[in-house]
């Protein structure tokens, strides 16, 4: 069998109860699966039999062929069962009013009656093609989910961060001090949970303290707790963080902040394992295990004399060294479209996911702020984003060609260059369609086929 006989074509679901207008519009899409629906019940069953990702729907059908109602109806139905499908409105009846309305309730897009084949074809190419890359964004973010997490929490496909977690999972139920090293922002606190879940430990408590947020003179009640009376403003008896770590982990986020001074009282603690609280004299037993965490080099501050060579040796039985996302190849792509997903659902539903150009700027990028960064970026894109996919102008970064990076594929050059030269005649025509065309040199309705092309407000 031929290729060309063997390709499985995509389905479209023309809902018309017109015979003279199906026959045509059959005819229309030879690179189609065409599938005819004249009424309701048939359409319907149509979206559950062969889920056709393009519907062109016209609004007029029986029983209520002069009105609109039995079209809403199924578009509601349609929107209801199979809320990705792309679904193209028809209608001679109040045109306007009942294309706003359809677009409200979840249409992709309108035409008008009478029909114009050409300018049809074109509206429902574009919806197949916005379906496939939204599908294609829905089964990246869901590989990007359970089968790339690691220590039940992190996300990553990349060798160098496996190899860390498979560290981890090793040394998680001895008793040994880890010390995690990276560049902030590569997700240190999220592997210290992880270790401590993976441990014995995990039905006690996990408790945090960054030892650079806390001003120095706060850092040792934080950390060993205070009786009441013991300096001004100690007005009742508090525990301090190692104490409520007792039985679980504590986390110590940049040790290298810790002043000299308390340095020693922390190694005193590694190695009696007992604390006392300012103002008392009392030890208290105190079964926790450390992990710490820090971007500095502490070998260069032993040298130093900023950190006590024995308490590093105490702190950094275990070493762990933390890639940069820019070391962990493909992983900025999988974290964007987790990020994505949950920011989408909690604060703008609207958004399917990345376009073309976002995709590649996200590889191409070099992350400076690592995993926060990309976070920090993918959220406030996702609130701010117009239309359904987020571009790289939505992401506030540079496309790949501007970075310095080559871009070797015609078509995504060509598409980065239409965009960045759009959103710049937008901006100095404040919006305004009929100059920014002019200072394009095209047509209105040529603008807009590009706006609706490349998925960009006016």
């Amino acid at each position: 069998m031929s290729d060309a006989k063997s390709k499985v074509l995509p389905k479209l679901l023309i809902v018309e109860d017109d015979p003279g207008l199906q026959a045509q519009l059959k005819w229309a899409y030879p690179e189609f699966d065409v599938v005819i629906a004249g009424d309701r019940a048939s359409a319907l069953a149509a979206l559950r039999a062969d889920e056709p990702p393009v519907v062109t729907l016209d609004l007029g059908l029986p029983p209520d062929a002069d009105g609109t109602s039995e079209g809403f109806a199924v578009l509601d139905e349609i929107m209801a069962l199979k809320p990705d499908t792309k679904v193209i409105v028809a209608s001679g009846h109040g045109a306007r009013e009942s294309a706003l309305r359809a677009i409200a309730k979840g249409a992709y897009d309108f035409y008008q009656k009478p029909v114009d084949i050409e300018a049809l074809g074109l509206i429902v190419r574009r919806a197949l093609e916005l379906h496939r890359i939204e599908a294609e964004n829905r089964q990246l973010a869901a590989r990007s989910g359970e089968d790339n997490r690691v220590l039940g929490r992190m996300i990553t496909g990349a060798p160098e961060m496996v190899k860390v977690a498979r560290t981890i999972e090793r040394v998680a139920n001895t008793n040994v001090s880890v010390m995690l090293l990276g560049a902030s922002g590569t997700g240190k606190e999220l592997l210290a949970r992880g270790l401590h879940d993976a441990s014995d430990r995990a039905g006690g408590a996990f408790v945090a303290i960054n030892c650079a947020a806390i001003p120095e003179n706060l850092l040792e009640s934080e950390l060993f707790g205070h009786e009441k009376g013991a300096f001004t403003g100690a007005v009742k008896t508090t525990e301090g963080k190692i104490e409520l770590a007792h039985g679980g982990t504590l986390f110590l986020d940049e040790v290298g902040d810790i002043p000299l001074p308390l340095q020693v009282k922390l190694l005193r603690f590694l190695q009696e394992r007992v604390i006392e609280r300012i103002g008392s004299r009392k030890s208290i037993a105190v079964d926790t295990r450390i992990v710490c965490a820090t971007h500095q080099d502490l070998e260069a501050m032993i040298g130093d004399g900023r950190f006590r060579e024995d308490l590093f040796y105490r702190l950094a039985e275990i070493v762990i060294r933390i890639p940069s996302l820019a070391e962990r190849p493909g992983d900025a792509g999988l974290l964007a479209r987790a990020f994505l997903t949950r920011f989408a659902r909690e604060m703008n539903p609207a958004v399917k996911g990345f376009a073309a150009d976002a995709l590649a700027a996200i590889d191409a990028w070099h992350w400076p702020g690592n995993v926060r960064e990309l976070e920090n970026r993918v959220k406030r894109a996702v609130i701010m984003a117009d239309g359904k996919l987020v571009s790289a102008a939505d992401l506030d970064l540079a496309e790949p060609d501007e970075a310095g990076e080559a871009v070797l594929n015609l078509k995504a050059a060509r598409e980065a260059a239409d965009r960045r030269v759009i959103r710049h005649a937008l901006a100095r025509s404040e919006g305004n369609i009929s100059q920014t065309a002019k200072l394009l040199g095209i047509s209105r309705p040529t603008l807009y086929d590009l706006l609706k092309q490349y998925d960009l407000q006016a």
